[in-house]
């Protein structure tokens, strides 16, 4: 089957209007570094704005032979695509929104590698490190507004919802943004899309032509979740446990719409994060919504962190079913509560220094079947512990699923295997099996295959 591509030269906008010689020898050297296939594979995602593909692999199957080069100019650089998308292009040039996040690809992915990951200064083993790694890559973003009061919502949510959980997000959004907060999301489409397609007539009534929409993705997930083209700022953090941080390290409250295996992991993340001791008197409103017909998920949901995490967990959070207006009213006072609590202690609005995230929820987790299976699935520890690894265990099905190496491992050696206590994997189980039966672990168009099994069922 043939598809449309095309062959072109971008020039930059923002911080690459300007180099030195020597920061446009090393882009170029390090475009075709270790890191290329890296920085190719999320390129072509970004490239492929509006074409729906929730499949990493056949994304990158699809487009074999797309290539992209960092050229050197007298000034600065270009970036030169072959092959690309057709679609982000619009009579031969390359829409500005696109390319911004073209060069924002470029950004992360060579910056992070070159300035961060390979700099003694910073210590990516302890958790203060890492906080201080997440902060520089989304200053060097330019994400931060000093002048700015708190007024970021992060939005959580699946990429492939119903029609009318999709309308109810954009309601939301709407209400939010009447109430002049901002939205945060992963970028992708469905809930992470429609929030802040709402929010643009929600700010566009209030005239509030400085609306923020911030979009936090990962390369592994990328493909997936392609930026949707309404961001105005896209980071891409170097793994899925920074990707966590950053979001309630910048985000002022958290609402959570339907999803599947990748929201479940979120919640966990968070609820994880409020239980530990020295957070229990942080506030950080959070809001689980839907439309009534969303309702069952919320109920299952609930179900879970009760049976897992217990009451102490529930009252984190409040569910409001069917009522956007509702849900940014209590958003918007809970955003006052944070206000006055860093104003109190000093904290800052643009990032939430003091909140307490432990090594357990910063390291890197391979979701390779050797991890899995010994992941500590067991009540016998800290309710934050095993938030903590619950939060790994979703992490891998989301990978089972729609990561491409995630995906490629599943093919090749079959179904991760999950094993702890009896009565958790009953709950793990009925949870990960109730999203399926609404259809929240099924790709567009392809049968659903568990890529787990429960040890010894």
């Amino acid at each position: 089957m043939s598809i449309d591509v095309v062959d072109a030269e971008v020039s930059p906008t923002g911080p690459f209007d300007i180099l030195s010689k020597y920061e446009i020898h090393k882009l170029t050297d390090d475009s075709r570094g270790p890191q290329y296939q890296l920085f190719r594979n999320c390129s072509l995602a970004v490239l492929n704005c509006g074409n729906y593909m929730d499949d990493g692999k056949e994304l990158l199957e699809k487009y074999a032979d797309f290539d992209i080069s960092v050229i050197p100019t007298e000034r600065g650089i270009k970036l030169k695509v072959a092959n690309a998308p057709a679609s982000a292009f619009v009579d031969g040039k390359m829409i500005r929104g696109i390319a911004e996040h073209l060069f924002a690809v470029l950004r992360d992915i060579i910056y992070v590698n070159s300035e961060i990951t390979g700099d003694p200064r910073y210590d990516l083993v302890s958790a203060q490190g890492i906080t201080d790694a997440v902060f520089h890559i989304l200053r060097n973003a330019d994400t931060f507004n000093r002048t700015r009061s708190p007024r970021l919502v992060v939005c959580w949510g699946g990429h492939s919802i119903s029609r009318e959980e999709y309308d109810y997000t954009k309601q939301v959004g709407y209400e939010l943004a009447l109430r002049s907060l901002d939205i945060c999301t992963g970028c992708g489409p469905g809930a992470m899309k429609g929030p802040m397609k709402g929010a643009t007539i929600g700010h566009a009534k209030q005239r509030d032509r400085n609306g923020q929409y911030l979009g936090i993705s990962e390369p592994g997930i990328i493909a997936a979740e392609a930026p949707n083209p309404i961001v105005n700022q896209l980071v891409i953090m170097p793994d899925i446990e920074k990707r966590l941080e950053a979001f309630v390290r910048t985000g002022h409250g958290i609402v959570v719409f339907p999803g599947g295996a990748g929201t479940a992991e979120e919640i966990l993340y968070l609820l994880g994060i409020l239980l530990h001791e020295e957070n229990r008197q942080h506030p950080f409103p959070l809001i689980f919504t839907g439309p009534t017909s969303a309702a069952d998920y919320f109920i299952r949901i609930d179900q879970f962190i009760a049976n897992t995490l217990g009451e102490s967990a529930r009252s984190r959070y409040q569910i409001i079913i069917d009522d956007p207006a509702e849900v940014a009213r209590q958003m918007a006072a809970g955003i006052q509560d944070v206000r006055q609590h860093r104003k109190e202690t000093g904290d800052a609005y643009y990032y939430n220094w003091q909140l307490k995230i432990s090594a357990e929820f910063q390291r890197p987790f391979a979701p390779t079947h050797e991890n899995m299976r010994k992941l500590a699935l067991h009540t016998n520890q800290e309710p934050y512990l095993l938030a903590a690894n619950l939060r790994r265990a979703f992490s891998g099905i989301v990978s089972g699923n729609v990561k491409d190496e995630g995906i490629r491992n599943v093919e090749k050696n079959g179904p991760y295997e999950l094993a702890g206590d009896p009565a958790l994997m009953h709950s793990i189980d009925t949870l990960l099996k109730s999203f399926a039966k609404q259809q929240r672990m099924k790709l567009p168009g392809k049968e659903y295959i568990p890529c787990y099994r429960i040890a010894g069922s």
